[in-house]
């Protein structure tokens, strides 16, 4: 299997050459670019596997990066943010990133997401290689050899993270899934601390598709409301 390539980019030269130099130990090729424009060209140049993306870019920011890198070829990006702004989050998820980081992070737990959202490609470039079957329940149709998804006969545009979790969901409608088991069977990793990327990605899956299809448990999790 040829070496996975990471971009990396990030404007402060001392994180983005900790970060470079972690995922270089991991087994990844890297390369950095320290502002919007740069970044563009080099995701172009390199295509690579994964991109861990800063938001705070000089020329254009970083969520203007991922609208560019993300209509030219789709690729899993993991969004690095000083702020723990829910809207910021929420419109980085809207524009392509699959999952984020907050500053001040651990390069464990970035190496460990960076290995997850890898994983979760290959499974899903895996089913829709297999030809998976589709998915009806109510008025919520899921074609997960396509990737395509309808409510009452309308497309949503999901990221692949918020495909992945859907297909969660669907596999066990109205049943109660907490914060942590959906973080480690979806995002393959489990952190108490980090379940408010559940929280951002259900929020997005409700303003795609409906308030109403996803039930909130207070004090557990979630779970998926179908009509029949």
């Amino acid at each position: 299997m040829s070496e996975r390539r990471v971009l990396v980019v990030e404007d402060e030269r001392t994180i983005a050459d900790s970060v470079a130099a972690r995922l270089r130990a991991e087994g990844f090729v890297v390369r950095i670019a320290g502002d919007g424009p740069s970044a563009v060209v080099a995701a172009r140049e390199m295509r690579p596997d994964l991109v861990v993306l800063d938001i705070m870019l000089p020329g254009f920011d970083g969520l203007e990066v991922c609208r560019r890198i993300q209509a030219e070829r789709p690729v899993p990006v993991l969004m690095l943010t000083a702020r723990d702004d829910e809207n910021d989050l929420l419109v980085g998820l809207a524009v392509g990133a699959d999952d984020y980081l907050t500053k001040p992070f651990s390069l464990r737990e970035l190496a460990a997401r960076v290995h997850a959202l890898l994983r979760r490609f290959e499974r899903a470039a895996a089913a829709a290689r297999d030809n998976a079957p589709s998915i009806r329940l109510g008025d919520l149709e899921i074609n997960q050899a396509e990737r395509r998804v309808r409510r009452a006969g309308v497309e949503a545009h999901l990221t692949p993270t918020e495909f992945d979790l859907l297909v969660h969901f669907a596999g066990r409608p109205r049943t109660v899934l907490p914060r942590t088991q959906l973080l480690a069977d979806v995002w393959g990793w489990a952190d108490e601390c980090s379940t408010r990327t559940v929280d951002s990605h259900v929020k997005a899956l409700r303003r795609k598709l409906g308030g109403d299809l996803i039930r909130t448990v207070h004090g557990v999790g979630y779970a998926l409301e179908v009509r029949q």
